[in-house]
């Protein structure tokens, strides 16, 4: 298995469109305006965060079960930015969507801006052949609301492609996020 650099990237986004939108560069000012960086890097590609945002809430005091969550432990809204309460998370999305080789793993890793601010970037890896907007988890770790900005990057993905195709791939066995378009709940 190798890690891929962005000519690699750039080549299976431009020609196979696995990334879309697809920013060729990394793009570090919108407008004049400094942003979190987005877009393509040395050995990955920086996802951005969409306006799209589900905060949880206790206020109806429920136990958080991923074998039966209830959707009323979200607020939603969209906006250019959100507000994480302290000791709190809020689920996103991605803006781009993905659509992964049937050779390829990827590894998402949070940014270290946002990690130097006590929030911690959860994402799983793609797996082959998944397709889909990703659902992002954003973990405000400090005493203090947080806040986390739509259109700007959030978190890292790195490619790994292996020499030999898996036997059986998330398309293949029906993955049960596969195709998924807004901020998805967990399912079982």
């Amino acid at each position: 298995m190798s890690i891929k650099s962005d000519k690699w990237i750039r080549r299976m986004a431009e020609q196979h469109g696995m990334i879309e939108p697809f920013e060729p560069s990394l793009i570090r000012e919108v407008n004049g305006q400094k942003i979190v960086s987005y877009g393509t890097s040395s050995y990955g590609y920086d996802i951005r965060c969409a306006n799209e945002f589900k905060v949880f809430t206790n206020i109806n005091s429920t136990i958080v079960d991923p074998k039966n969550f209830d959707p009323n432990s979200f607020v939603e809204f969209n906006n250019d930015f959100c507000i994480i309460p302290p000791n709190s998370f809020a689920l996103a999305r991605t803006v781009e969507y993905f659509r992964i080789p049937r050779s390829v793993l990827t590894i998402c890793l949070g940014k270290s801006t946002y990690a130097r601010c006590g929030i911690i970037v959860n994402v799983t890896p793609f797996e082959p052949e998944w397709e889909g907007y990703v659902t992002l988890e954003f973990s405000n770790t400090t005493p203090l609301p947080a806040k986390i900005y739509a259109g700007e990057g959030c978190a890292q993905v790195l490619f790994l492609e292996s020499d030999e195709e898996c036997e059986t791939s998330y398309k293949d066995r029906g993955g049960k996020y596969q195709g998924q378009v807004g901020v998805t709940l967990p399912k079982i």
